[in-house]
């Protein structure tokens, strides 16, 4: 066909074949590369801990971990409690990105170039979120306390008798919710940080309790160190136990598996 067109004009459509064709394929690229995952996080140097970003509960404000954070201050290490938007009862991509803010503002104070974050209860879904949605090549460990990883019950009590009294936190803990759904599809726990999930068996809120167990994580019970220890989920901050537990877990190293033969040392 390009032999009825004289010389230049042969010239001309070949060189608008050749804009167009690159043209498409540079398309292809971005949309390729706005389709592509976010590049899984390299693992974090263990060696080296930062400072401790510490997220509450649902309905629960910075108060609730008080008593942890200063725990983890007497040990030496720099903490924070970070006060989530609707004390928790919001959309827990709101509160992570308030705990990213607060993640950047601890590096750039300290220097440090990871964070260990400890999420109580719901605040375990907002680290989980958090990392899973960037934030997992700028943690060394994340370590859930209680934390309803498959949903809990009472959630779902509330969704189905008082919808009214659920608000986005409560219906996003529901065991069928999209947001658990999505965070446990594939990898529970992201690659960049070591993972902990510590929980006790006689929790009542997060129903059953072994929904605190995170696939890919140092999975412990606090009966499973001290197995006569009598804790409920709102006493799992604030006993000493448990306390040595979190300190245990958040030094420098890779998670340890602690067992009975540490109960005696831990308790003291």
């Amino acid at each position: 066909m390009l032999a009825r067109f004289s010389p230049a004009r042969r010239r001309l459509v070949l060189a608008v074949l050749v804009f167009v064709v690159a043209a498409v394929a540079a398309l292809t690229t971005v949309f390729v590369l706005s389709r592509t995952p976010h590049s899984v996080a390299s693992p974090a140097p263990q060696e080296t801990p930062g400072p401790v970003l510490l997220v509450p509960g649902y309905g629960g404000g910075p108060g609730s971990l008080r008593a942890l954070a200063d725990r983890l201050t007497a040990a030496g290490r720099d903490a924070t409690v970070v006060a989530m938007p609707d004390n928790g009862t919001g959309d827990f991509h709101d509160s992570a990105a308030v705990l990213d803010e607060a993640v950047t503002a601890a590096l750039d104070r300290t220097g440090a170039r990871t964070v260990d974050v400890v999420g109580y209860s719901a605040g375990g879904l907002v680290a989980r979120v958090w990392a899973a949605d960037g934030g997992a090549d700028r943690a060394r460990r994340v370590l859930t306390l209680g934390s309803p990883h498959h949903g809990t019950r009472l959630a779902d009590l509330a969704g189905d008798v008082a919808p009214d009294q659920c608000p986005t936190a409560c219906q996003q803990m529901t065991g069928d919710s999209d947001l658990l759904a999505r965070l446990n599809a594939r990898d529970e726990t992201p690659a960049g940080p070591t993972w902990v999930s510590i929980w006790t068996t006689q929790d009542q809120t997060v129903t059953p309790p072994d929904s605190a167990r995170l696939e890919g994580a140092v999975n412990l019970t606090v009966q499973s160190v001290c197995p006569d220890a009598q804790v409920s989920h709102g006493q799992l901050p604030n006993t000493s136990l448990v306390q040595q537990m979190v300190l245990a877990e958040l030094a420098a190293g890779a998670p340890v598996e602690l067992g009975p033969a540490d109960c005696a040392r831990l308790s003291g």
